[in-house]
């Protein structure tokens, strides 16, 4: 449970970053990640990463499918992990 949580951590943090990026690359003009490629790393348990660097960097703020979309993935990720994490500790009971 302890690597998973350091995944967990590390995957938010690079979709933080990644948001962080493509603002980055907005604003020169640059290459850019895809609106559906930074939805489909908060879904993959990147929500609250992809929600704070919308915050944090003004990022897809404007975009309706972030604005409702980035909470809703957190709210998704917490009640995966807490299926998971539940369903964890019903197991171990088993040994």
């Amino acid at each position: 449970m302890k690597v998973f949580l350091g995944v967990y951590i590390l995957w938010n943090g690079y979709v933080f970053i990644a948001m962080g990026r493509d603002k980055r690359r907005a604003k020169l003009h640059r290459w850019r990640i895809s609106e559906a490629n930074l939805l489909w790393m908060g879904a993959a348990f990147g929500g609250v990463g992809l929600y704070a660097g919308m915050k944090y960097f003004h990022h897809k703020t404007a975009h309706k499918k972030f604005v409702l979309g980035a909470p809703l993935l957190m709210l998704l990720n917490a009640a995966v992990l807490g299926f998971i994490i539940y369903q964890g500790h019903s197991y171990l009971k088993l040994f």
